[in-house]
């Protein structure tokens, strides 16, 4: 997933993504001890989309990105 996909989503829907992937890195530690781990590379691109959608919310946070506040606001006034 890239920034500029990641952007374009509501802030509600960055944070349904950023605990889905919470809970994909979860998954993906029990495999890796139980041996069951198929593709490795997958851990690592996980925790690099993790890292994508929060700083993006810093972003936010911070102003640099408001449009995620404005698509925010837009769904709560519908």
């Amino acid at each position: 997933m890239k920034a500029s996909e990641i952007r374009e989503k509501s802030h509600q829907e960055i944070l349904e993504e950023f605990e889905a992937c919470k809970r994909e890195l979860l998954n993906l530690r029990f495999q890796w001890q139980a041996g069951e781990l198929r593709n490795s590379a997958q851990y690592r691109q996980i925790r690099k989309d993790v890292a994508r959608l929060k700083t993006v919310l810093r972003e936010a946070e911070l102003g640099i990105n408001t449009n995620l506040f404005e698509k925010k606001s837009e769904k709560e006034s519908t």
